[in-house]
């Protein structure tokens, strides 16, 4: 009878053991394979175009949300203080997924080459202008500024819903096509007021 036991273990033990080697060749198989496949899966997703997309939106979404808190203490007209609490409110929260996004790549949060003034970026000089400015004054400066920055926003991401691959990317790529550019819409209608 122990013999004919240890016979049944023998095949059990082989087969035990099988099953967990067989987690290290394919995902899914025990508790460390499947927490691997999902960590990677969105990795699998992207491409270059799409590392670039998050890597230049996180420091141009800071400096808006930087704007934007100046506005919050500057600004005279209520519609563009309110405008300025739109814009930091929707781009806090885009900064933290880019920058997950990049972290799960294994990429830097910062583009290589850094940024560009093409992509709206505005001047150290430009910021100290604006910091310098109250009121009426203010509005002005910080609408055409912050049409031009939300203009450079837009091309970026319209080069990712072109180009990207990530969906979640291509996603927030179309909400920020949308939101920007009807935001460029107000901006232009309040600039466009009698002072």
């Amino acid at each position: 009878m122990k013999h004919a036991c240890s016979l049944l273990l023998v095949p059990v033990a082989a087969l035990t053991l099988a099953a967990c080697g067989g987690g290290d060749k394919g995902p899914g198989h025990d508790m460390s394979g499947h927490d691997m496949a999902a960590s990677s899966a969105p990795a699998g997703d992207h491409g270059a175009q799409d590392v670039m997309f998050a890597q230049m939106m996180i420091p141009h979404h800071r400096q808006a949300i930087t704007m934007a808190r100046q506005a919050a203490t500057k600004a005279s007209s209520p519609e563009v203080r309110r405008l300025a609490g739109q814009i930091e409110r929707a781009q806090g929260p885009e900064i933290r997924q880019l920058t997950g996004w990049l972290r799960t790549w294994g990429a830097p949060t910062s583009p290589a080459g850094g940024m560009h003034m093409g992509d709206g970026m505005m001047s150290g000089q430009d910021m100290k202008k604006l910091d310098g400015l109250s009121g009426r004054s203010f509005d002005k400066a910080f609408l055409r500024m912050m049409i031009e920055h939300h203009q450079g926003a837009v091309t970026m991401a319209e080069a990712e819903r072109a180009q990207g691959s990530f969906a979640a990317a291509k996603a927030m790529a179309n909400n920020i096509v949308t939101s920007q550019s009807a935001e460029i819409t107000t901006m232009r209608r309040l600039l466009a007021r009698p002072v």
